[in-house]
């Protein structure tokens, strides 16, 4: 049986508490660093946010902001009315359009690009890569002016080079039918940049070994790519599909800039129809529509998350 000494003891004690002391102190340092983006996040983050949820189920108006404890609950009138809008409606139809086929789109030309600069172009691939990925950079009121000349009805490059080739290019931009593939056309070309990138940085980290098995094996180059390329790419599919399909269920830019969502509200979005009923002033009703994108989106990432991590 061993005995302690009383300044043995103590020495013990002495090590057991000195790295707790030292924690409470690195803690205390931690909490006091981000204090700062704490207090940030709280006033114009968490605050607005709670304060816009508060304000879709009042019927808050612009003429309420000097009394603002005058306005009136009314649950979810402004949910049901803006579902039962028709207006809020065709910008529904026209988002779910402009992402079921723009979104497959934009991921195909990055897909394609990726593997061209992985595999097919061998010089300038630098040149190549920044001029993929330049019209991400540039401002969307440059890319919209050079694309309403390019889909001018009469004098549009784009109906020019189609007459060459006998066919009447139709009024892209002037045209119900028409104008919505004219923007889906605009967004794939100025957005596929992004998820070129980070599908070359996944192709690029597939083992070369396993496209060598395959070829030995006697697999062609489209079976290679089905069947092993494709399958080691699940996480960065996953990753692009839901990042692209967010800023396309939010855009914005492409219809205010090109049409202000005409004609005939065909190219109307549903973040565009909420910016402009805040700007009526009806802040509780453009604060619900806000909140169904949030939920639109929500459902939608959730079935990504759902059908492709099974195999990642």
């Amino acid at each position: 049986m061993t005995t302690t000494t009383p300044a043995e003891a103590g020495s013990r004690a002495g090590r057991t508490t000195r790295p707790s002391r030292r924690g409470r102190q690195e803690g205390i340092a931690a909490w006091v660093l981000a204090l700062p983006f704490c207090a940030l996040f709280l006033v114009f983050t968490l605050w607005p946010v709670l304060q816009s949820l508060f304000m879709s189920v009042t019927d808050t108006k612009s003429k309420d902001l000097r009394t603002p404890f005058s306005v009136d609950i009314v649950g979810l009138d402004n949910y049901t009315r803006a579902l039962s809008d028709p207006i809020f409606r065709k910008a529904m139809f026209n988002t779910a359009y402009f992402v079921l086929i723009g979104m497959p789109l934009t991921l195909g030309l990055a897909l394609a690009a990726a593997l061209a600069l992985d595999k097919g172009i061998r010089r300038f691939r630098a040149a190549f890569r920044l001029g993929f990925y330049l019209p991400v950079i540039t401002s969307i009121v440059a890319v919209a002016v050079v694309w309403r000349f390019l889909l001018q009805h009469e004098s549009g490059l784009i109906n020019t080079v189609l007459g060459w080739v006998g066919i009447d290019g139709p009024n892209w931009l002037g045209d119900p039918n028409w104008s919505m593939p004219g923007l889906i056309m605009m967004a794939s070309w100025r957005n596929f940049g992004t998820p070129m990138i980070i599908f070359l940085a996944g192709l690029q980290s597939v083992p070369a070994m396993l496209h060598e098995a395959a070829q030995i094996d006697g697999a062609s180059a489209l079976q290679r790519f089905r069947h092993v390329t494709i399958p080691m790419l699940r996480p960065t599919i996953l990753f692009v599909s839901v990042t692209t399909s967010i800023g396309y269920l939010q855009f914005f830019e492409e219809p205010f800039v090109m049409t202000n969502g005409g004609p005939l509200n065909s190219t109307i979005s549903m973040s565009m129809y909420t910016y402009k009923q805040f700007g009526f002033g009806n802040y509780g009703f453009a604060a619900s529509m806000s909140y169904l994108i949030f939920i639109v989106i929500a459902v939608i990432t959730a079935i990504q998350f759902r059908l492709l991590r099974e195999n990642t």
